[in-house]
């Protein structure tokens, strides 16, 4: 187990800022994470659980504990006629299980190809993309409960799973050490194409009937297309959430703007992309000092340099301040700010 004081959390968040917290703790295993859960328990330090640091913005030092995980492993542990159970260590890279999964040909993940972070963050954020969400493929998350250290398994309906959302960021919070996620994927690959420009995408390399690897390569090449590398330029991916209002905001807007695009998600609700919210505002490629708006997707905040938290709080609190003025919408980082 990995215990240091005054550790720099630089390698730890993508926005590469170089804040620091008191104490850093890692478990390798369940019996790790008991014993974390009790070094918690007896210290009076406020803690922070996190994941790859791909959802995390550090605004300020950290005086206390940021505990993480690098239990690993992917285990095949259930098998039926149609699907299987991959239990995953919870400091496994979340790209690594869909990649194993081809490999092993188990479907369901290849819409969620490249986004970062760790196997633990997926349960606890509920990741998604392309129209498809973790949660979709989650059947059980195991974790110490901090408390007692006792292990817990929670099934998908316990972890209230919502969009970008769960459990774990609420009632939940810092109230358990995740150490597996078992995903259920299907032996059957049924190829999610209807979201995004997916579709077009195929067309334009002359594809109709893509396989599974040939669908995760088309998720990968749009992925790195749209966003920078965190090596090269710091940021957290998608900054912001997409909302979704009540169909009648939704067709107020659309008699304003017919072009606007949207997701349908019942009966009476929409989803309209964050990202063109942003750009209509006209901060596609804007900076705020060393903080700004990536050039070829609205949704990322970027550290230009020398950026520090703060910097990038008060570009999003403008971008928020701005939306809403001009639409009438509140759009909500999905990133965790610290």
């Amino acid at each position: 187990m990995k215990d240091i004081q005054h550790y720099s959390l630089l390698a730890h968040n993508t926005f590469g800022i170089d804040a620091r917290c008191s104490r850093f703790v890692e478990y390798g295993s369940i019996e790790e994470a008991k014993l974390v859960a009790q070094l918690l328990n007896e210290s009076s330090m406020p803690y922070i659980i996190i994941g790859g640091g791909s959802n995390l913005l550090l605004t300020r030092d950290f005086e206390g504990i940021v505990v993480h995980s690098v239990l690993r492993g992917i285990t095949r542990v259930e098998q039926s006629a149609d699907s299987s159970l991959l239990q995953c260590g919870a400091g496994e890279v979340w790209d690594d299980v869909v990649a194993y999964s081809l490999q092993e040909h188990l479907y369901g993940a290849e819409n969620l190809s490249l986004i970062p972070g760790d196997v633990g963050a997926s349960a606890v954020q509920n990741i998604g993309a392309y129209g498809v969400e973790v949660k979709d493929l989650i059947a059980e998350v195991e974790a110490v409960e901090i408390a007692s250290g006792k292990v817990c398994r929670f099934s998908n309906a316990e972890c209230r799973y919502g969009y970008r959302d769960s459990r774990f960021k609420h009632d939940w919070k810092n109230r358990y050490l995740v150490t597996h996620v078992s995903y259920k994927l299907s032996h059957t690959f049924r190829p999610r194409l209807d979201y995004g420009n997916i579709q077009a995408e195929l067309e334009h390399r002359g594809i109709s009937h893509p396989t599974a690897q040939q669908l995760r390569q088309l998720i990968i090449d749009i992925r790195m297309a749209k966003l920078p590398d965190p090596k090269v330029m710091g940021n957290a991916g998608s900054f912001f959430m997409n909302p979704v209002v009540d169909r009648s905001k939704y067709e107020a807007l659309l008699e304003q703007y017919p072009q606007m695009p949207h997701y349908t998600i019942d009966e009476e609700h929409e989803k309209i992309p964050a990202g063109w919210l942003i750009d209509q505002c006209g901060w596609k490629g804007r900076s705020l000092g060393p903080a700004g708006v990536h050039d070829r997707q609205a949704l990322v905040l970027v550290n230009l340099g020398g950026a520090r938290g703060e910097d990038i709080v008060r570009l999003c609190t403008t971008i928020q301040h701005d939306v809403n003025s001009k639409f009438g919408i509140d759009i909500h980082p999905e990133v965790n700010i610290i």
